[in-house]
């Protein structure tokens, strides 16, 4: 006996429920419709209700507010785990140079040691380690004041308008229409 695949077995059910249902819509239609049975044929509203729509108002604000509370608790909970992943370690970066797309350079700090890495797309590879106290602590405060002094909002819209520099002047103030 022959094994019917998934995809056939799917058809042969489609085939068989549009079949059962057939008669019935032609008889529906026979009959004058799934309104034919009602007194009033028009299915339009008579009125607005302001208490129905002041009720849709107030249930859209509750889920609203619903879904907020809930984002706030779920960033909360997620950055409570990672913060306790990434400070268990002792690790964290202490300066980030972008040299093209997929490259940079990395100053990372773990173990109570400072490295400079240069990161790829495929590898990082160990530049030096940096022992000079003085230059560590330099390091320090330069990564407490850019951290302290500059959300992630407010770097990402840094980037932006160096990308928005680097836009040749051909595609500023509509200079490429002519």
């Amino acid at each position: 006996m022959a094994r019917l695949c998934p995809r056939s077995a799917l058809v042969f059910c489609a085939a068989v429920l549009f079949a059962a249902l057939l008669p019935d819509a032609f008889a529906l239609a026979a009959e004058g419709g799934y309104l034919s049975g009602y007194a009033e044929p028009d299915p339009r509203p008579t009125g607005i209700s302001w208490w129905s729509t002041l009720a849709y108002l107030l249930s859209l604000l509750a889920v609203f507010v619903f879904v907020l509370v809930l984002a706030y608790f779920a960033s909360r909970f997620i950055a409570g785990r990672f913060a306790q992943s990434t400070g268990a370690s002792g690790g964290h970066l202490l300066a980030h140079l972008p040299l093209g797309p997929n490259r940079s350079i990395c100053v990372a700090e773990l173990a109570e040691r400072v490295f400079v890495l240069g990161v790829t797309e495929h590898s990082i590879t160990l530049l030096r380690e940096i022992t000079d106290a003085e230059e560590i602590e330099r390091l320090h405060r330069s990564s407490l004041a850019v951290s302290g002094g500059m959300d992630i909002f407010s770097s990402q819209m840094g980037s932006l308008e160096q990308l928005a520099k680097r836009i040749p002047s051909l595609f500023r103030d509509g200079g490429y229409r002519r």
